[in-house]
C-alpha cells in the first residue's frame, strides 16, 4: 500500500472517534505515517551502492529468513518484514501498563481493530511518559517499556526497523517469527493468549531455523539463552502469584503493602541467587533495574501465561503447524473464559497453599 494512501484511512478512523480519544489516535496515525515515510524495500537496498555494506549482508540474511517464516512455517506471505526502515531512536514505541496499587489486574484500554488491551503505545516516549504521570497521579502502579518492533496485524505492510536491526540474526528471526504470528491469528482483547501464542511461534521457529541454519554449537548457545529466558520467566511469575496471594487475603491494607514490599524483596534476592546459576550471565539486569511494581509484572506475565498449554496443544498435534494454527482458531472463538479455562485445562496446575504465597504474620 502506498504511504499516501495511509492518509486518507487514517482521517477516517479518526471521523469516527470521539474528541476524548482524538489526540490519542492522531499521535498513533502520525507516528505511523512517520515510519512508512522511512521505509524502503530490501530489494532495493541491496542495489544501493551508498547503503553500508554490513547492513546489506544483514538485510540479505533477513530476506532468507522471511522466506523460512512462510515456506516452513506457514506464516503470511506477505511484504511485511521486506522491507526496512530508520526511524534514528532505540524503540519504536512506549507501551505503558497500569495496575491498582494492591492488585495485579491491569487496567485495560479499548481501541479499534485491537480490542481491548492490557496497554497504551506511543510513539513518543515523552507523551507515553506523561500519560504516565498522570496513572501515577492517580494511586496506580505505572510501567513504561520501550518496544523495538511493531506490527499492524496485517493491515499494512511492516517494516523491519533499525531498533532491532543490531541484534544478532537469531534474535531478528525469533522477532520476525513472533510478529508474522500475530498476523496468522490474534485475537482482539485477549492480550495474554495472542502473546502466548506469538511466543510459542517464534520459539518453536528459531528451534526449526537453528536445527537447519545454525553453525557449529550456535544451537546450544540459543538452548541456554532460552533455559535463562525461562528461569527468569518463571521466578517472576511464581512471585506475580504470591502477590496475587496477598492482595486476595484478608489482610489490613497496611499489612498488604508490608507483604507486597516483602514479595518485590524476596524477587530481587533470588534473581541474584539465580544470576550466580548463570556464570554471571546479567542479562536481566536492567529490567530489575526499574522501579519493580505490578505492572512491570504484569508486562511479562502477559507474554508467558499461556506459553506451556500452548506448546503441549502443538505436542498434540505431533508438531504439525497447520494442525496447531486451526486448533488455535478453534481455542479464539471461545468466550474469553472458556477459552481460557481450556488453555490452563492442557498444563496440570500445581496447588500452592495460600498460606505458604502469604507474608509470614506481623509483615
Amino acid at each position: 500500500m502506498s504511504k499516501l494512501r495511509l492518509l486518507p484511512i487514517a482521517l477516517i478512523a479518526l471521523s469516527i472517534l470521539g474528541c476524548a480519544n482524538f489526540g490519542y489516535y492522531a499521535q498513533a496515525v502520525n507516528g505511523h505515517f512517520d515510519m512508512y515515510l522511512q521505509t524502503r524495500r530490501i530489494d532495493d537496498l541491496l542495489l544501493d551502492p551508498n547503503v553500508d555494506p554490513a547492513l546489506k549482508r544483514k538485510l540479505s540474511e533477513v530476506l532468507r529468513i522471511r522466506e523460512f517464516a512462510s515456506r516452513e512455517l506457514g506464516l503470511p506471505d506477505n511484504d511485511s518484514y521486506r522491507a526496512y526502515a530508520d526511524l534514528k531512536r532505540p524503540y519504536v514505541i512506549w507501551n505503558v501498563f497500569a495496575t491498582p496499587e494492591l492488585s495485579m489486574k491491569p487496567k485495560e484500554w479499548c481501541f479499534l481493530v485491537a480490542g481491548c488491551n492490557a496497554y497504551r503505545g506511543y510513539f513518543s516516549e515523552h507523551e507515553a511518559e506523561a500519560f504516565a504521570a498522570k496513572l501515577r497521579a492517580e494511586g496506580f502502579d505505572v510501567h513504561v517499556g520501550g518496544i523495538t518492533a511493531y506490527s499492524t496485524l496485517g493491515w499494512f505492510r511492516d517494516p523491519l526497523l533499525n531498533t532491532t536491526i543490531n541484534r544478532p540474526l537469531i534474535d531478528i528471526a525469533g522477532l520476525i517469527f513472533h510478529e508474522l504470528a500475530h498476523q496468522k491469528y490474534f485475537v482482539a482483547g485477549d492480550t495474554a493468549f495472542s502473546e502466548s501464542f506469538a511466543m510459542t511461534v517464534e520459539l518453536e521457529g528459531m528451534r526449526r531455523w537453528l536445527q537447519t541454519n545454525a553453525s557449529g554449537g550456535e544451537y546450544e548457545k540459543y538452548e541456554t539463552r532460552l533455559k535463562r529466558r525461562q528461569e527468569f520467566a518463571t521466578l517472576v511469575l511464581k512471585h506475580r502469584d504470591r502477590l496475587e496471594a496477598v492482595y486476595e487475603s484478608d489482610l489490613s491494607v497496611a499489612k498488604k503493602r508490608a507483604g507486597k514490599a516483602q514479595v518485590f524483596a524476596d524477587l530481587r534476592t533470588e534473581y541474584e541467587q539465580l544470576k550466580a546459576s548463570w556464570n554471571g550471565y546479567n542479562g536481566y539486569d536492567g529490567w530489575f533495574a526499574d522501579d519493580l511494581n505490578n505492572a512491570h509484572l504484569v508486562s511479562i506475565g502477559m507474554y508467558h501465561r499461556h506459553i506451556p498449554a500452548f506448546q503441549a496443544i502443538l505436542a498434540r498435534q505431533q508438531g504439525d503447524l497447520n494442525a496447531f494454527y486451526e486448533a488455535v482458531k478453534v481455542l479464539g472463538h471461545l468466550p474469553k473464559t472458556e477459552r481460557t479455562a481450556a488453555l490452563d485445562a492442557y498444563v496440570p496446575i500445581t496447588t500452592v497453599e495460600k498460606s505458604e504465597l502469604l507474608p509470614a504474620s506481623g509483615q
